[in-house]
């Protein structure tokens, strides 16, 4: 008996002893890589940086109130009323360089190596771009130091001088796509190098137009430099955007759970009357009409049809308003599809009005009206062209001969107006580009240009610092006092006399 037990036990372990040698061979899976790539990373970096934060329509709507394109009826949700839940810059993004890092390692030495060293240089210049706009001084040039030399403390770099790097970083950028292959992991261009190499050079027109306030003689001739030779953006094609999909983890957010919020998502009178005002059927497309217009016998062909709320109101105003049906919500196609309108981040169009200002503002020759023309019927083309709205835009279909038309009117470029007048107008035409894309990329031009006029009641304005104005910036992340204090207070001190708050003033306003 004694003699089996021991068999037994030695059985036992030999096949442990065996099972644990051949763990990894028997649990790998041959058809599965089990070495990282440079694709997966820039997928990865990718897919974090331009993803809604969270899938569902509650926080989508949320994130389209800022600019003032919808309100919210059924609460008061900070966001409409100049604030927000969570009301502080973030230096997060900075944390990916280190997966960038790696990425142009597992690169180098391949014909790829270029267009990977191009994706690092110009996310770290999209990511201090939007750092620097939402608080002001930041770390730039010694940030992502951490892991390779132990800076934890990274300065903060002057306003003008991050704006200058993230000019220099795109530049370079652009030259390394234009020497670079078609690489895998993006899933933005499906890894076409010349469309970085546009968008490169596109986006540096817009941070250089963001500082006009400041731009130097140097800078206007970069801009006219890039217009003049590019390349640039030629059409819709070349619109920088994240695609939704019927993947569950990739969907259009206010897919999810949409059906509950769409009665309270409803149109501002900025929108509508803007919208009305062009005659501009993009209204058709981004609106249901008010049930009490209906109900009152207007036709759902009829601008009159649509009503959009006054976001200054107060929600007990707001709320049995849209409950009795006198505002228009959002278009109901919103709800219905997985792989709704993507998110576009930055546009051909964009590009064109970009432009246009720059044009009236004698920073580079050419015809103002073609470039305004031009931005309005690449828009006006997208979303004839969008998919899901064939049986969503209420008999007002955007086609070729209503795009060939809309230039009448106030659509029409004030070309014997002023020139304030025809900055105006391009300036409406890139705020509404951002309708219901969650990006709330058009409040610093907002804030640059005070154009179109966003709604404040002093009575309903959540701003804790001063209920009078328009914030002008996020606070600094509260961890840099405990993590950064030296150059956290340097840099508060030195913008804004120590007080890190949202009436602060950064220095591309002032």
């Amino acid at each position: 008996m004694k003699k089996i037990k021991f068999i037994i036990l030695l059985i036992i372990s030999l096949a442990g002893t065996y099972s644990c040698n051949k763990f990894e061979e028997i649990n790998t899976d041959p058809n599965a890589t089990n070495k990282v790539s440079p694709g997966m990373l820039a997928t990865q970096v990718l897919k974090d940086s331009y993803r809604f934060w969270n899938v569902n329509a509650a926080d989508f709507l949320s994130g389209n109130l800022f600019n003032h394109h919808l309100i919210q009826a059924n609460n008061e949700n900070p966001y409409q009323y100049y604030w927000s839940y969570w009301p502080y810059g973030s230096f997060n993004n900075y944390l990916k360089l280190t997966d960038l890092k790696y990425m142009i390692q597992f690169a180098e030495g391949s014909k790829y190596e270029p267009s990977y060293r191009g994706l690092a240089l110009f996310m770290k210049a999209w990511y201090g771009f939007r750092m620097t706009l939402d608080m002001g001084d930041v770390p730039y040039s010694e940030a992502g130091l951490g892991a390779e030399e132990g800076n934890f403390r990274p300065k903060y770099d002057k306003q003008a001088d991050v704006f200058q790097h993230i000019l220099d970083d795109l530049k370079q950028a652009e030259a390394y796509f234009a020497e670079g292959e078609s690489f895998d992991g993006d899933i933005m261009y499906g890894g076409d190098a010349l469309k970085w190499q546009k968008l490169c050079n596109a986006l540096q027109l817009k941070v250089i137009q963001t500082m006009s306030k400041h731009v130097s003689a140097d800078q206007i001739a970069r801009f006219a430099e890039i217009v003049n030779t590019g390349p640039l953006m030629t059409g819709n094609d070349d619109n920088f955007k994240l695609a939704y999909s019927t993947n569950a983890n990739a969907i259009f957010p206010f897919y999810q759970n949409g059906d509950q919020f769409k009665a309270y998502a409803c149109l501002s009178k900025l929108t509508v009357d803007n919208l009305k005002n062009l005659q501009d059927r993009r209204l058709f497309y981004f609106a249901d009409p008010a049930q009490a217009q209906i109900d009152s016998g207007l036709a759902e062909t009829d601008f009159d049809a649509y009503v959009g709320g006054l976001s200054s109101l107060s929600n007990g105003v707001i709320q049995p308003n849209a409950l009795a049906g006198e505002y228009s919500t959002v278009n109901n196609r919103y709800t219905q599809f997985m792989d709704n309108d993507p998110m576009l981040i930055f546009t051909y169009s964009e590009q064109c009005f970009i432009i246009a200002e720059a044009i009236e503002e004698g920073w580079v020759s050419g015809d103002a009206q073609t470039y305004y023309e031009n931005g309005v019927k690449a828009q006006l083309s997208y979303y004839m062209n969008l998919p899901h709205t064939a049986d969503f835009v209420h008999g007002m279909a955007i086609d070729q001969t209503y795009i060939d038309g809309y230039f009448t009117g106030e659509a029409a470029y004030k070309t014997s107006g002023t020139k304030t007048e025809r900055l105006q107008q391009i300036w409406v035409q890139r705020w509404l580009i951002d309708f219901f894309q969650g990006n709330g990329g058009n409040y610093p031009q907002f804030l640059r240009t005070g154009y179109p006029v966003y709604p404040l009641d002093p009575a309903t304005n959540l701003n804790h610092d001063n209920k009078n104005v328009y914030p002008k910036r996020w606070y600094y992340p509260t961890s840099e006092q405990a993590t950064n204090p030296d150059n956290y207070n340097k840099a508060i001190d030195e913008q804004f006399g120590g007080n890190d708050a949202t009436d602060q003033v950064p220095w591309y306003l002032k």
